[in-house]
């Protein structure tokens, strides 16, 4: 099928043709000349009129919309969870993303970073900032982050950069006296706890700042010794111990996954 562009001129060249086709056709009398000379039974047959050599009227189109194009207008992709992520004065921590955009339409500030996508994220922890700085460019726009929710950027021109280098300053406390250790005695009356200098140490067991009710750690620590139980030095050179240790490691393995394989067995019988 031709295109429009390629019709025009053949359609031209068709209405300047077809008329002297059709005139040379009419004049000319094969009858005129040849039945003069050949017999009255010779028969000639009639000449059909020629049909036009250039006939380029007829055009198809296509019949319907090309593959595609039926949803082509119901495209609904899903978001990509752009903008703000944290908001002004909000406390973040280190990797924390503060805003998600596509091109560098706010900038890192103090204590911020950007990553590859244009993400800024914060670099230490804080309170988000969201702030311009005409000293360092007179458009653009920032985000940073401060130690102290007070704080306001930016800082003055020249001011001491601040660090904290991830330590938190803490009031220094007095130092507390020793405490010395208790002992718990149940009666009647319900636990009671005393001084050790108060009671025996034949009493039972005591119980320390932050221990649970049992004998003490070097009470436990003797008694392997008391015992005459002794540890035998490790020795890496010791190639048989290792191969011992590995059997026994490999056993127990093969010894779990049979208990496996009889609870698969079990519940398949069931």
């Amino acid at each position: 099928m031709l295109q429009p562009r390629f019709l025009t001129p053949l359609r031209a060249l068709e209405r300047a043709f077809t008329p002297s086709i059709r005139s040379a056709s009419s004049l000319y009398q094969p009858q005129s000349l040849i039945t003069r000379t050949l017999s009255a039974n010779l028969t000639i047959p009639k000449t059909t009129p020629t049909p036009s050599l250039l006939s380029f009227s007829q055009v198809r189109y296509a019949s319907h919309a090309s593959q595609g194009t039926a949803n082509r207008h119901s495209r609904d992709p899903a978001g990509k969870r752009l903008g703000a992520k944290r908001s002004g004065g909000e406390y973040v921590v280190p990797g924390c993303i503060i805003f998600k955009q596509r091109g560098s339409k706010w900038f890192p500030g103090d204590n911020c970073a950007m990553g590859r996508d244009h993400t800024i994220y914060a670099t230490q922890a804080g309170y988000v900032r969201y702030y311009l700085d005409p000293l360092q460019h007179p458009d653009r726009k920032y985000i940073g982050v401060v130690f102290d929710k007070e704080d306001k950027l930016p800082y003055p021109r020249n001011a001491p950069s601040r660090r904290r280098l991830n330590m938190v300053p803490v009031p220094r406390l007095e130092p507390i006296a020793e405490q010395s250790d208790l002992v718990a005695n149940i009666d009647e009356n319900g636990v009671q706890v005393g001084s050790v200098a108060a009671a025996d140490a034949a009493t039972g067991p005591q119980l320390r700042p932050g221990y649970m009710y049992r004998e003490a750690n070097w009470v436990i620590g003797r008694a392997a010794e008391a015992a005459g139980v002794f540890a035998k030095p490790y020795d890496n050179r010791n190639r048989w111990l290792a191969w011992r240790k590995r059997q026994a490691r490999a056993e127990r393995a093969a010894e779990m996954k049979s208990l496996r394989g009889n609870k698969k067995a079990a519940k398949k019988a069931k």
